[in-house]
């Protein structure tokens, strides 16, 4: 398996001492719990208010309009989790490192909102979704087969994290993954599994010449073509409704497309299903197309925490999404590129909040 430098050194060999692996074990036994506490500590103020000042427990109950009880349990809870810090001559607590990094850090505070929002209830099912194949949590948030369906009737808090979630990390690549895909001059471009047109905005506002289709499901085709009314180069960007999980549907035949795009979606579908939708791009190809395969791949991350990130958003996918998906590493995704009758040219690690784009070729 390859694997980046960082995760070389953290997954290959033991790490840590026995009393430290006897925390960590203690860690994930009250998981539920250390995320619940750090959540408030967040959502009220508190960890924002010791970052900028020390507090005794009855000052941090009064700025945060919450009982001492309340204070002291979350402030002693919060020094075990390693959030805050106490100086032990004025009972005065203060931010730590970790407490810093969930109030300032992009990342953390999105992840935390999409875990509490979309996945905790969820998560209780787990056990189930693994034996049945199935989304068993789905059904804390709507009655449907898979996330996809029901993304613009989820609850108001949820969507919100979902895309806040989904845009946060696809939009952070978009500038570097533009000069890639432009330094070919793409006249045409498929960009599938489209979803907002937030990439197609890109595009035509790139380029002012790219034609660019969407093919995404019918419900997504409307929320794009709301989200992009009005704006400049819009009409540059057409939407096709297709399920393309049947495989009946076959990719439009329309135009040449120079460039197809799959951004954030093959990571939506099992191997057999990434496969199937291969299998119907390669044939819309030919030797001048390119198809460019960005994802965030856990094996190629520059730093462990995003890889750690990124092997538990599988567990969403298993519980949440669809029940037969995950963040893939790219030994998976080369193998089922190149079944599909497709190969891998070159691959541009580290960009924005560490995605890869993969250029295959026929």
């Amino acid at each position: 398996m390859h694997l980046s430098d960082s995760l070389d050194k953290k997954y290959t060999q033991e790490s840590l001492s026995a009393r430290e692996a006897q925390r960590a074990a203690e860690f994930i036994a009250f998981g539920p719990i250390l995320f619940e506490v750090s959540r408030l500590m967040v959502k009220w103020g508190i960890l924002d208010m010791l970052r900028d000042e020390e507090l005794t427990i009855d000052e941090v109950a009064e700025k945060a309009k919450i009982t001492p009880y309340a204070a002291k349990c979350l402030l002693e809870a919060s020094l075990s989790i390693g959030t805050v810090l106490i100086n032990k001559e004025t009972d005065k607590f203060t931010i730590s490192k970790t407490g810093w990094f969930l109030v300032n850090d992009p990342a953390t505070r999105v992840n935390m909102d999409f875990n509490h929002d979309v996945n905790y209830q969820g998560m209780f099912y787990l056990e189930e979704a693994f034996k049945e194949g199935k989304p068993a949590g789905l059904k804390t948030l709507g009655d449907w087969p898979t996330v996809y369906e029901g993304l613009s009737t989820l609850p108001e808090a949820a969507q919100k994290s979902w895309f806040a979630f989904d845009h946060f990390y696809s939009d952070s690549s978009f500038q570097e993954a533009l000069e890639i895909v432009f330094a070919n001059h793409p006249k045409t471009l498929m960009d599938v599994g489209g979803n907002t047109g937030r990439w197609a905005m890109q595009c035509v506002n790139h380029d002012s010449e790219v034609k660019v289709t969407i093919v995404d499901l019918p419900q997504q085709i409307g929320m794009m073509q709301e989200q992009t009314k009005g704006k400049s180069g819009a009409d540059r960007i057409n939407g096709i409704g297709m399920n393309v999980l049947d495989d009946k549907n076959q990719f439009p035949t329309d135009k040449h497309y120079d460039a197809i795009w799959m951004s954030q979606f093959l990571d939506c579908f099992s191997l057999e299903q990434i496969q199937s939708i291969l299998e119907r791009a390669a044939k819309i190809m030919d030797g001048n197309s390119t198809l460019y395969i960005m994802e965030n791949l856990w094996n190629r991350q520059r730093f462990e925490p995003a890889a750690m990130c990124l092997t538990l958003t599988s567990i969403y996918f298993s519980d949440i999404a669809n029940g037969n998906s995950k963040m893939y590493s790219s030994d998976d995704m080369e193998k089922v590129i190149n079944k599909a009758g497709l190969k891998v040219v070159k691959i541009h690690d580290n960009l924005g909040q560490g995605h890869s784009i993969m250029e295959c070729k026929l």
